[in-house]
């Protein structure tokens, strides 16, 4: 090879490095941004889906809580002395009066807050009536009974409902799916078969709805949590507690909720029984 041909060789190698060089810088810079990009991108997908996450999660609208221990001694000497002549000294349960144990803290806390018991006569079904006691003492009673049986195979512990999350139209769509059959639209109760009927639920609080629907008194079904979160629950607590207990009567007086057709016959008889007294009286002058 000759110097010229040499010196053409070094020439072309030295202007094949010069091309690489920025070709190398840009693919170096290309991957870099690629690399960079795509950690950002994952962090920030990362940061969003925490964010997300928290702000998705919101607290369970239902806490189930037992009385504290402390109130055990005073609920035992208010049991014997208002309960278990019926349902024994050990909640056990008589020929009067069914076992107690195990049921639950809710189960007791509805019955006894409603006043349902101690029942006041035998009757098909216990009727709602102003309670013998007041909260501090139904509680006593709750821990009492609460205590007899362990948690794990009782039912359910005192639910306290927070209803600042729930849903209005989901309540409705809930009540008039699994309650309004028995209750009717509007809360008021109904009679059912054999002598029985459904309570109306006007005076009912947050937490009796949440223990009638988790615990399932007299005849009523049970819901469980299989069959009703308790973001469902908290949605019919607010629905009864807020439109079914305080309804927008536009068309005017709302006559308790009873009903169209109840509420037509009043409406027939005040409405005929104004026009006869009208009548007589235009007779009487004429």
């Amino acid at each position: 090879m000759t110097t010229q041909d040499e010196a053409q060789a070094r020439t072309g190698g030295l202007r094949a490095r010069v091309l690489l060089l920025p070709a190398l810088v840009v693919v170096g810079v290309a991957v870099t941004g690629i690399l960079t990009s795509g950690m950002g991108a994952a962090a920030s997908t990362s940061h969003r889906a925490a964010a997300t996450t928290d702000a998705t999660q919101p607290a369970d609208p239902i806490t189930y809580s037992l009385p504290p221990s402390s109130d055990i001694a005073t609920g035992q000497n208010l049991f014997e002395a208002n309960c278990a002549s019926c349902h024994g000294p050990d909640a056990f349960g008589t020929d009067r009066a069914p076992n107690l144990v195990g049921l639950g803290a809710a189960t007791v806390d509805f019955w006894v807050s409603t006043g349902r018991m101690p029942l006041a006569s035998s009757s098909i079904q216990a009727l709602r009536k102003p309670p013998r006691f007041d909260r501090k003492q139904t509680l006593e009673i709750v821990a009492f009974v609460a205590s007899l049986a362990p948690a794990s195979v009782s039912g359910p512990a005192v639910p306290h409902v927070d209803l600042q999350g729930a849903s209005l139209a989901t309540g409705n769509n809930l009540f008039v799916l699994n309650c309004a059959g028995c209750h009717t639209v509007t809360g008021a109760g109904d009679a059912l078969a054999d002598g029985y009927f459904a309570p109306s639920l006007h005076r009912a609080t947050r937490t009796q709805v949440a223990e009638a629907v988790r615990t399932g008194p007299g005849n009523m079904p049970r819901f469980g949590p299989g069959t009703l979160s308790d973001q469902q629950v908290a949605d019919i607590v607010a629905y009864v507690t807020g439109p079914i207990q305080h309804p927008d009567n536009r068309g005017g007086l709302g006559l308790g909720g009873i009903g169209p057709v109840a509420e037509g016959f009043v409406a027939l008889f005040v409405g005929v029984g104004a026009l006869m007294l009208i009548a007589f009286w235009i007779g009487d002058r004429a």
